[in-house]
């Protein structure tokens, strides 16, 4: 390998991106190519970045497995940055091999981070957590892995444990990311950490308990899963008590299929501890206008539904006016909701990271129909909440992120039983 190309690459590894264009820019050769397709991924223009990385891919060729596998790990990288969600993993997957038989450790650990992140973008705990515990960055040789791949490293866990909702471990992983990431003296690797700690102080969700509302930020949240009260979940779905641990799922009844139960659990819920009108709950559950006989038939149809899901954690009695939710050992009823109340929230969660999503890569990671993805993305269109861009098979979706929110609880995660 020449000096030029040497010294472009040492210049990729240190963030100087208009270095490695001025060393290789005009070369054609299969290393000049793979570095300046880096490099523009790194500057954003995605599509020159691919064509680039296949051309060295191919100029790599059989002969040059290692290089050949590399340049696929980044065009993976660049399919996750560009939400390609339908980029196939089993690619990512052959190339890592390829490098740990070879003895790339750092690349193929760069490799199974990039598998981690995808799955936690499409709301797979549990397998991004297997996967990120195959690198434990304690155990990396000192001078082995560079600062940036711990940072990464780090702000992959730190995803997860947002997730999940434990803000400790959340925070003792991003303050690790930020001094590797200062380390790296990668200033956009310094901004995305800082970015990611900005979450933790933000509000996270709205609590209501005993008609009182106020704004809570994720450490509040977890103190609040956690304190044995009865809690209805509206972020995520689910009720019960002590959700807080892992991911807030074992022990508890989800209704995150059973939208009617859910928005009738939350309704009695937030009037606890009185009783909510049976015309209240008909709005509330059905959208009801003018409620007629058919719509309360539903309704002694749908709490006794709403009985039999929660009969172990709390009982719906009625009343001279309506209904009433009674816990059964829980000494308080907390409801939590998203900070911003929008029918199609996980959509606009996921495009608040900044990045131009397709509706097929929406469908993926919310694990709903393209259909119904379309259909929330053209009212919130309508709306002014989101705009595209492109046509076809190259339409894209973006919004600007919500000022002083984070969206971590609206982001799909797995359900019980699944």
């Amino acid at each position: 390998m020449d000096s030029l190309i040497t010294a472009a690459a040492r210049a990729l590894a240190a963030g100087d991106l208009l270095g490695v264009l001025k060393r290789v820019g005009l070369r054609e050769d299969a290393h000049a190519l793979a570095l300046r397709g880096i490099a523009m991924a790194q500057l954003g223009d995605y599509d020159r970045a691919k064509d680039l990385l296949r051309r060295a891919a191919r100029a790599f060729g059989a002969r040059a497995p290692v290089p050949r596998a590399r340049c696929i790990v980044a065009e993976a990288e660049i399919a996750l940055v560009s939400r390609d969600l339908g980029w196939p993993p089993k690619a990512l997957a052959a190339a890592r091999a390829t490098l740990e038989r070879h003895g790339d450790r750092v690349n193929a650990a760069h490799a199974c981070h990039l598998e981690a992140r995808r799955l936690l973008l499409i709301g797979r705990l549990d397998e991004a957590e297997r996967t990120l515990a195959t690198l434990d960055s304690a155990s990396f040789p000192p001078g082995l892995f560079p600062p940036a791949l711990r940072a990464a490293y780090e702000l992959a866990a730190a995803g997860i444990a947002l997730r999940r909702v434990r803000a400790g471990a959340a925070r003792r992983a991003l303050d690790s990311a930020a001094r590797s990431a200062h380390q790296s003296g990668i200033a956009a690797l310094m901004a995305e950490v800082e970015g990611a700690r900005a979450l933790l102080e933000a509000p996270a969700a709205r609590l209501i308990t005993r008609g009182r509302e106020r704004l809570a930020r994720l450490e509040e949240v977890e103190a609040v899963l956690a304190s044995g009260a009865l809690v209805v979940d509206a972020c995520r779905g689910l009720v019960g008590q002590h959700l807080a641990g892992s991911g807030g799922t074992e022990g508890a009844v989800s209704l995150a299929r059973r939208p009617v139960l859910l928005a009738l659990a939350r309704a009695l819920g937030e009037s606890w501890p009185g009783d909510l009108s049976r015309e209240a709950l008909l709005k509330r559950a059905f959208r009801a206008r003018q409620a007629d006989e058919s719509h309360r038939a539903r309704l002694r149809v749908e709490i006794g539904r709403l009985r039999a899901a929660v009969g172990g954690l709390a009982s719906v009695s009625a009343t001279p006016q309506g209904f009433a939710l009674e816990p059964c050992e829980a000494g308080e009823v907390v409801v939590l909701v998203p900070p911003v109340d929008e029918r199609h929230a996980a959509v606009i969660a996921l495009l608040a990271d900044g990045e131009a999503w397709a509706s097929s890569a929406l469908a993926l990671a919310l694990g709903a129909s393209a259909r119904t993805v379309q259909r929330a993305l053209e009212a919130l269109a309508a709306a002014g909440k989101v705009q595209s861009f492109g046509r076809g098979r190259a339409r894209r979706w973006t919004t600007a992120p919500l000022p002083g929110f984070t969206t971590t609880l609206l982001l799909p995660g797995p359900l019980p039983g699944d």
